[in-house]
């Protein structure tokens, strides 16, 4: 083979397609599912919700009895008859005010335990052994007490709420305190810092998270001990709405009722989101 020829060969080996895909830009990297914006993955919970309403309300009547699951349409009429006379606003109202007085009882004293005993060792050890045993009591076999104790009104709800809370608040203070980096609290003192100086400006917002953990956990536990007691016994309120649904044997009525604290704990459970990300906002801002 001649140069010439040779030279013509490896010219045109050069300039085949597969050599020039390397002058081509880079494809672009997939991104993740997980890193979709708000607005797309708001649509597609919008589209599962939708698409498991349709599933239950084609399947009830026809794979399972309907009087067993009701159906969407059933449920949302017995929303609607609610609504339009009024009375659900009545029991909303009536769980909401046991719930917050509840969670902030239960939370006030979660923190102040959880801060006082995180403190001292002393009494953390001396009232260890009673702390978790009375923590391991089942909270709801101490709703007949509570009636007894409080009546039939409010008292007894908010009781079993803050019950419900105090003990999840308290642990996860409790942790937060003791993991409290100690060189910060020496740096503090030798900055000649009082104690409450030292609580509010190192404990307190250090064990902050912990804290929040903690009242996230329990904002749905508040709202589970008023239903149960609201259930148990009282005359308004959405546990009482589900106990008389479930003994008239309305099945929509109940889901309906559930449907209502489910989007309860929802809002409460964004209240505290929000709270959550202000406190933490100020807390980077005032280093």
């Amino acid at each position: 083979m001649s140069p010439a020829k040779a030279a013509d060969l490896e010219t045109r080996a050069m300039q085949t397609p597969g050599s020039a895909s390397e002058d081509q830009p880079p494809a672009r990297e997939r991104r993740p599912l997980a890193d979709m914006g708000t607005a797309p993955m708001m649509g597609m919970q919008i589209l599962l919700g939708i698409a498991l309403l349709v599933v239950w309300q084609l399947v009830s009547g026809r794979l399972i009895d309907n009087f067993l699951i009701s159906n969407p349409l059933a449920i949302a009429r017995k929303l609607w008859d609610w609504t339009a006379n009024g009375s659900i606003f009545i029991h909303i109202w009536a769980t909401v005010h046991a719930t917050v007085l509840g969670f902030l009882i239960g939370a006030a004293a979660g923190v102040a335990g959880g801060v006082w005993l995180g403190l001292s060792p002393f009494l953390s050890r001396l009232l260890n052994p009673y702390i978790w045993a009375f923590n391991a009591v089942p909270k709801v076999a101490l709703a007949p007490l509570f009636i007894l104790w409080f009546g039939l009104g409010i008292e007894s709800k908010v009781a079993l709420a803050a019950i419900l809370v105090v003990f999840l608040v308290f642990v996860n203070t409790y942790a937060g305190v003791r993991e409290v980096d100690q060189d910060l609290i020496d740096g503090a003192r030798l900055m000649r810092a009082s104690r409450q100086q030292i609580l509010m400006k190192v404990i307190l917002p250090s064990s902050l998270t912990w804290i929040f953990v903690g009242l996230k956990t329990a904002v749905p536990f508040a709202l589970i001990g008023t239903i149960i007691g609201e259930m148990i016994a009282a005359n308004r309120g959405l546990g009482y709405l589900v106990q008389r649904a479930g003994s008239d044997f309305d099945t929509a009525g109940v889901f309906a009722a559930l449907l209502a604290i489910a989007a309860l704990a929802v809002v409460f459970n964004e209240i505290v989101g929000s709270v959550q990300s202000r406190l933490d906002a100020w807390r980077i801002i005032s280093r």
